[in-house]
């Protein structure tokens, strides 16, 4: 076919402008977006390679970039399911008309299922590349039609072209002319920096060519070779059953910094109406930052192996702000961008099943080692009470992990509520607590002598939260929790 020059079939000018200037918060993005469509390209290729005959082969799936400093591009090539000259229309040519999308909506029609995860919903990822390039070329060759491959070249100004070219395999190369100002993304390190941050759990092997020395003085010759750049495997999406407690402390120390031991790790995998993996840390020592909500970043995101976000405050309340890790989902719908989740019922679900398991975690601590509890609780216990006014949906649980000071627990923060009610003496009817400045005032308050005389023990309330969540905390199963200078005490005839 002749070279032909086509215009966008939308108002490509005004969405490609919002690409470049609005839609993505970090111009590196780009580079996220471009493997994911490539991985999606990949998985394509296989799912359809197992009905179709023309696709059958022995695949060395992978995604390869690379940089050409002289020319200043930056290449991403796949050997996935490529495009004829229709597809680069409808796909390309048409900005959010995501091909994979019409891929997926073809399979449900045809009711087939499959465990291939594809990343691309909006068909917009693609033109982040103009962030970076005044001038970007598609070559890519349809697997399956092996006679003609097409090269689609647009410098985002409203029009594109494209063009019969060569292709040896099938599959896609974009080539990126980068902008004078974007040296950056010619520069392997910067490259493999970002592909670990956003990219590292793709599932195909991402590589770049790597150079190095063989040999010493003048025998010694330079060999080039590919380098794989992610790691492909999530570890959280492993059978917690495989990994060693050395490869959660190396991921843990990771993501947090922290290379102390956690004091709990937390792995499992929900099904059914909502699904999802998690990995989630319960430190030993206090984060620098914990006091500062303002500071307070959320669990990792990652949507089918893409890092979303490092901040996704939505799916962890702020008492629990200490907690670290990640959340891989395949459900949560996101907005055009990848990058803001949109308010969805799922949200919840997912922050639902994540609280409870932590709750659940510490609960069970609380129970098999309070001696270890007790120590986390010294640590942690002032925010983990803020909850206690803002979650009220899991009160109950939250009452359970309280641990004070008590007249009866010689000086060791000992006491929690259901103690408490276990040890009341017959015919004590509310739980009682004195709130004081600190331990020693109140240990020698005045007040304390009555509740002595009848064997009542007396929590004390000497944290600065402790007054504040007195407001919400005022009972404990069938108990009243009252203060001992309220007045309105059931202390008997006297």
């Amino acid at each position: 076919m002749a070279k032909k020059t086509r215009k966008f079939k939308t108002e490509v000018q005004q969405l490609l402008d919002l690409v470049i200037h609005s839609l993505y918060s970090k111009k590196e993005i780009f580079l996220r977006e471009l493997l994911s469509n490539a991985s999606d390209a990949i998985d394509r290729a296989r799912f359809e390679s197992l009905t179709d005959a023309e696709l059958v082969g022995d695949h060395d799936w992978k995604i390869k970039i690379s940089v050409d400093e002289e020319a200043r591009t930056l290449t991403i090539s796949d050997n996935g399911i490529g495009m004829n000259a229709d597809e680069l229309d409808s796909n390309i040519g048409t900005i959010a008309n995501s091909g994979t999308r019409a891929f997926l909506e073809n399979l449900k029609s045809a009711d087939k299922t499959s465990d291939a995860e594809f990343i691309g919903q909006f068909g917009v990822g693609f033109y982040a590349s103009f962030m970076v390039a005044d001038l970007v070329e598609v070559i890519t060759l349809r697997a399956g039609e092996n006679e003609t491959a097409y090269r689609w070249r647009s410098k985002g100004d409203g029009q594109y072209t494209v063009e019969e070219t060569e292709r040896e395999t099938s599959g896609s190369d974009i080539i990126l002319h980068l902008r004078e100002d974007e040296d950056e993304f010619l520069n392997d390190s910067r490259i493999r920096t970002v592909v670990g941050q956003y990219s590292n759990y793709i599932t195909h092997p991402i590589v770049i060519d790597a150079t190095r020395s063989e040999g010493e003085g003048d025998d010694a010759v330079e060999v080039s070779e590919e380098e794989t750049l992610n790691s492909m495997k999530a570890i959280w999406k492993r059978d917690k059953k495989d990994v060693t407690k050395e490869e959660y402390k190396e991921f843990y120390s990771h993501i947090s910094h922290d290379f102390n031991e956690p004091f709990e790790t937390i792995h499992f995998s929900a099904e059914g109406a909502t699904e999802f993996q998690a990995l989630l840390f319960v430190p030993a020592q206090a984060p620098f930052d914990m006091y500062y909500r303002e500071g307070h970043k959320g669990l990792q995101l990652y949507v089918k192996n893409v890092f979303i976000t490092d901040n996704c405050k939505e799916l962890i309340p702020e008492y629990l702000r200490f907690v670290k890790g990640v959340i891989d989902s395949s459900d949560l719908p996101l907005n055009v961008s990848r990058e803001v989740l949109q308010d969805d019922v799922l949200m919840r679900r997912i922050r639902k099943s994540i609280v409870g398991k932590i709750l659940g975690a510490l609960k069970t601590r609380q129970k098999k080692k309070p001696d270890e509890y007790r120590t986390f609780f010294e640590i942690f216990g002032r925010v983990i009470k803020e909850g206690i006014n803002s979650d009220f949906e899991n009160a109950d649980k939250l009452k359970d992990l309280l641990v004070f000071h008590s007249s009866k627990s010689e000086g060791q923060l000992t006491a929690t509520l259901k103690e408490y009610v276990e040890r009341m003496p017959e015919g004590q009817k509310e739980i009682y607590y004195l709130t004081a400045e600190n331990l020693e005032a109140a240990q020698h308050s005045p007040l304390l002598e009555t509740f002595k005389d009848k064997d009542y023990e007396v929590l004390f309330f000497v944290d600065p939260v402790d007054e504040w969540i007195s407001q919400s905390l005022t009972q404990y199963g069938d108990k009243d929790i009252k203060p001992i200078d309220g007045g309105d005490l059931d202390l008997g005839a006297e």
